[in-house]
């Protein structure tokens, strides 16, 4: 085997009847995958009670988590918003339900220190780790030493009014909680010794909104280079994100939704007082509308382009970076254009929010891929 392919897809959320249509489009992709991961999003479980941290999402049955197997899925990262959703029991039968699927999961667990605990998976003769940390809150979701949930970096939010307009829109200053940090470091900082390719899952970001990055996401996914991450993954804000490089390691600031089929999100026929008040509020905080003729999709539509992000490892765990640009299509499922006229505008998208938000990475087709390397401004770049 001269190269390994690693394949990894932004949130997964399976709440329509009969998941595996929507991997159709996208089946035979992932199944030409060497090592594929996703995140899944929200628990599964018949179990459990709704906490009420978040808006809590809808608790789905865990036998629907044979969809991702059937679509070549190997791992599932879950230190998410939603994962403590149902409570312990429902991280107890996320993690049950993925493995019985042989779906390797990691990032949440019954105490912090099995949610803090990697995921190992050889390929090709190397050994790839992977680490997942949710970035968002709620406090709810971490785990702690006696309590399910997931690994977590602490962020703290704070808001300063622009200049005489007190109660205006402010701006938002975010700063990772450095203990925190710490401790996704020393995570880091061990697995490399036991790894040839080490991957780390941020679930992190601004929901519903275009290119922007918060002020905390780039100080922590570098945190994770620094520490020893080969590639660094986001997802949550149910958007693509721009892909830049640190020391010559690239960022997928956001993968963006790939199956993500609920109808909780809905302001008609939504029967859930929370859910439904998220639903109407979002609109007015986010500005947008979601397609009534996609009633299993709702979301911004700049979030129908996204991508399967495609790195090939070489024999020395050297990595490419790369994606495969995906269009989610009027029934909310995943199409893999490749080289055609939708894919090159999916690319486009991917470039433009990059650039809106200080990112230069270049990119060029390669066959069905595209390969995205270093522009200039690659921080300490010369160090790779």
């Amino acid at each position: 085997m001269s190269e390994i392919s690693l394949l990894m897809v932004g949130d997964l959320v399976l709440d329509e009847p009969a998941p595996d249509r929507f991997f159709d489009a996208a089946r035979a992709t992932l199944l030409g995958g060497d090592l594929v991961v996703g995140h899944v999003e929200t628990p599964y479980t018949l179990r459990g009670q709704e906490q009420s941290g978040d808006v809590p999402a809808e608790a789905a049955d865990p036998a629907k988590l044979a969809s991702l197997a059937r679509a070549g899925f190997h791992a599932a990262s879950l230190a998410g918003n939603h994962v403590y959703d149902q409570g312990d029991e429902g991280v107890l039968d996320t993690i049950a339900g993925l493995r019985a699927q042989d779906i390797a999961a990691f990032g949440a667990g019954l105490t912090l220190d099995a949610a803090r605990a990697p995921t190992i998976i050889e390929r090709g003769g190397l050994r790839f780790g992977f680490l997942s940390y949710n970035c968002v809150g709620p406090r709810l979701s971490w785990a702690g030493r006696d309590k399910g949930g997931c690994a977590y970096v602490e962020v703290i939010s704070h808001y300063e009014p622009q200049g005489a307009n007190p109660g205006g829109p402010p701006l938002a200053y975010t700063f990772p909680v450095q203990a925190t940090v710490d401790a996704m470091q020393a995570d880091i900082v061990a697995l490399r010794a036991q790894v040839d390719v080490l991957v780390v899952a941020l679930h992190k970001g601004l929901v519903h909104t275009p290119a922007t990055l918060a002020m905390y996401e780039r100080p922590v996914a570098r945190a994770a280079i620094e520490a020893g991450a080969d590639i660094v993954v986001g997802h949550h804000p149910h958007i693509a994100r721009g892909i830049e490089f640190y020391k010559g390691k690239p960022i997928f600031h956001g993968l963006g939704n790939f199956v993500t089929v609920t109808r909780a999100l809905n302001v008609e026929g939504n029967d859930h007082p929370a859910r439904l008040a998220w639903a109407e509020r979002r609109r007015k905080l986010f500005g947008f509308v979601p397609d009534p003729s996609m009633p299993c999709y709702p979301f911004h539509p700049e979030s129908r382009n996204t991508m399967i992000a495609d790195c090939r490892i070489g024999v020395d765990g050297s990595v490419s970076a790369g994606f495969r640009p995906c269009w989610i299509d009027q029934q909310g499922a995943p199409q893999v254009p490749g080289q055609g006229p939708q894919g090159q505008a999916v690319v486009d998208y991917i470039a433009a929010i990059g650039r809106a938000a200080g990112m230069d990475a270049q990119f060029a087709w390669d066959g069905e891929r595209v390969v995205v390397t270093p522009g200039g401004n690659d921080p300490m770049g010369s160090a790779r």
